[in-house]
């Protein structure tokens, strides 16, 4: 039956649900993972554990689409900074760096993005792990489970590779390179072994070669027929300063390439589409294809930043992510939440108006849902699972904020630890500390891996 859990007194629960409801002085009902009730004054009898609600904001837990944990240790490093280049050029710059990430950089890097996600409401994150060396073989998604399970997020594990030699135009070092037989292969190990699409599911991978520019594009065909074979999802960056390239080697863009391959449909998502025209964008919608909007890279590198408001009038499920901590340096989604809500501001006139605060809140929630695919996440309802974060108002920063709790966070820069953090009906954060884990110790320990490792063996630090 599962633990009985009543949240009580809640000063307001933001739901993200189709009636954009919200209840007032309201309580939440849960057993083992799933919300029973939402209302005020439940009477639910004998319950394992009452959470008081008093003075508390409750949201949905954020879904992050787009990431790459193994970065976190190679960033704040000037030396090989985002600034100023291109994609290509950075990629040419960091990737040296990249070759010398061992399984431990892979464990000690993720615990501490999902650490970061999660304290700061985070419930559900996608990774894009495209970085396979010598040192780490097939495990780092394995690796990565582990990380996810001992902190207790929801895991949906991108399964990347990239396969082009330098020799043919790639940014690839020869030991990050894999067979297009080999990643096919792993991933339908990964598959088979951890991936769950049942209500409430923990773990799920992801067919996601990392980009058109460093794969064959037998490594995308052979993507698609694995991916939909097993009914799990497709992903990579798309339309993000690669297309100029592209044109030169296939003569076409890079879009036109995934539709020819059949890359693109309901289960497919793009990071980035920041070079993605108007037509492009219409295709997108018509294919009912998503894009990941990763706002701290974009104003880092000085890239174009996207149209959200004309993608969601053209009807392209869109979404949002943190992007790797080598391009952001935060694993922090409610940064990105206040990031893209200003840069959208920023532009509204140009661009006929603004989108809201609340609407980048269900851009972060249920659309992230919808982009990968559930419906059990994404909304506080009935049936749903209890994925939620906290916000504590009885704090002297958040005066004055209390009458409009669905646009208060992007619009007040609410962008700190939670409260609490519960998935699945788990309290995983708790003011400002992980509950299931050791934050020192870890902490200790994965600095010490990242000296050793890295800025004893490269110059980028």
């Amino acid at each position: 039956m599962g633990k009985i859990i009543h949240i009580k007194n809640a000063k307001a629960i933001v739901t993200c649900d189709e009636n954009d409801s919200v209840y007032w002085d309201s309580d939440i009902l849960i057993r083992g993972q799933e919300i029973l009730e939402i209302g005020p004054n439940l009477e639910p009898g004998n319950v394992d554990e009452t959470i008081d609600g008093r003075d508390k904001y409750i949201y949905p837990g954020l879904i992050n689409t787009h990431h790459h944990f193994f970065q976190t240790f190679v960033r704040n490093t000037l030396k090989v900074d985002y600034v100023n280049m291109t994609v290509p050029e950075w990629l040419d710059r960091i990737y040296p760096v990249f070759q010398k990430i061992n399984n431990d950089v892979i464990y000690y890097s993720s615990l501490t993005a999902m650490g970061d996600l999660l304290k700061h409401g985070c419930t559900t994150a996608f990774d894009h792990q495209y970085c396979y060396t010598t040192e780490t073989g097939t495990e780092p998604v394995d690796r990565q489970m582990e990380a996810a399970e001992e902190l207790g997020i929801r895991y949906h594990a991108g399964r990347g590779t990239n396969t082009l030699p330098r020799s043919e135009g790639s940014t690839m070092p020869e030991n990050m390179l894999e067979t297009t037989d080999v990643f096919i292969k792993d991933c339908q190990r990964l598959i088979e072994k951890y991936h769950d699409n049942s209500k409430f599911s923990k773990s799920q991978i992801v067919v996601a070669p990392c980009q058109i520019m460093n794969c064959y594009l037998d490594t995308f065909k052979e993507s698609i027929k694995l991916a939909r074979a097993y009914d799990v999802r497709l992903h990579t960056h798309l339309g993000e300063g690669e297309n100029e390239i592209i044109k030169e080697r296939w003569g076409k863009r890079s879009l036109d390439l995934c539709e020819e391959m059949g890359f693109i449909g309901e289960d497919v998502w793009f990071a980035h589409g920041w070079e993605m025209t108007d037509d492009e964008l219409d295709r997108l919608a018509k294919m009912k294809t998503g894009i990941s909007h990763c706002p701290g890279p974009a104003i880092l590198g000085g890239f174009p930043i996207i149209d959200m408001k004309k993608m969601i009038e053209k009807g392209v499920v869109t979404s949002l992510g943190c992007d790797g901590s080598a391009t952001n340096d935060s694993s922090s989604l409610l940064d990105s939440l206040r990031i893209a809500f200003l840069m959208q501001s920023y532009f509204s006139k140009e661009r006929g108006g603004a989108i809201s605060p609340y609407d980048l809140l269900k851009i972060s929630t249920i659309n992230g849902a919808r982009t990968l695919g559930r419906n059990d996440i994404g909304t506080l309802e009935k049936g749903k699972a209890a994925d939620l974060f906290m916000i504590d108002m009885n704090n002297i920063e958040l005066t004055g904020m209390h009458h409009d709790p669905k646009n208060m966070l992007a619009r007040g820069g609410v962008t700190g630890a939670t409260y609490l953090t519960m998935v699945g009906g788990e309290v995983v954060s708790r003011e400002g500390r992980l509950t299931k884990v050791d934050e020192e110790e870890l902490s200790k320990k994965g600095e010490k891996i990242c000296t050793q490792v890295l800025r004893n063996t490269t110059d980028a630090f």
